[in-house]
Formats: structure tokens, sequence, C-alpha cells
């Protein structure tokens, strides 16, 4: 259920009311937009000032989770003939997709962040 209610952004505590008060993740102006309680069950989502902090902690392990995971894409499918890569040889290549990729993730990655660093606080 943790695990459904972290990727849903969804409450920790019952797992049906909404964290976020708008569900579209690329609304860029309100995408951090959060609910002061649960809707549903009414669980404090801001426990103290400056309590997201730490998500800075979960996101920059989710960054470095999405690097690794370009590398290794990379890698395979360089492997499988596709495109001849080498890391030290076409760095271009391997940063470009990176920041592309990054750039398209980092809602989610923001998101997703606050949800872990919030589940991870409540019972």
């Amino acid at each position: 259920m943790i695990l459904k209610s972290i990727l849903k952004h969804k409450c920790p505590s019952c797992g049906e009311g909404d964290m976020f008060v708008h569900r579209n993740l690329y609304s860029i102006k309100k995408i951090g937009e959060m609910h002061d309680k649960c809707p549903k069950c009414s669980e404090d989502f801001f426990r103290e000032p400056g309590f997201y902090f730490g998500a800075a902690y979960i996101s920059y392990a989710l960054t470095v989770a999405l690097w690794v995971a370009v590398l290794v894409a990379l890698y395979t499918f360089s492997a499988l003939g596709f495109f001849e890569f080498g890391f030290l040889t076409h760095p271009k290549l391997f940063l470009t997709t990176g920041v592309i990729t990054l750039l398209i993730l980092l809602p989610v990655i923001y998101r997703t962040s606050r949800a872990i660093w919030l589940s991870l606080f409540v019972k």
C-alpha cells in the first residue's frame, strides 16, 4: 500500500487523498501546490517549516539512479547494434540523452521525492 500511495502521490496514511492540489504533473506553475491536510483523513502534510528540505536528498538519489539508467540503456542499445556508443568517445550523446530525460521526468522526480519523504514519517 505504501508503494502504491507513493507512486500515485496519495496520502501515506489512508492511501486515498491526493497530496497535490493539481493532478497534472506538467503544469509547471502549479507543480508544488500541496494540500495542507489530506482531504480524506486530515493527515497533516506540513509538519514543520522546512520539512520537505529532506526530500532534496531523495530527489538527488532518484536523479543519480536516472543517470545510471540512461548509461545502462545506452550501453545496452550499443551492444544490440543500434548505434556505436562509447562513454569516452561520445560523451555528448550521454549528456544530451541524460539532460533531456531528466527535464522530461523532473516533475515526476519532484513529486515522488516529496511523497517518499512524507511516507517515511507517517505511520
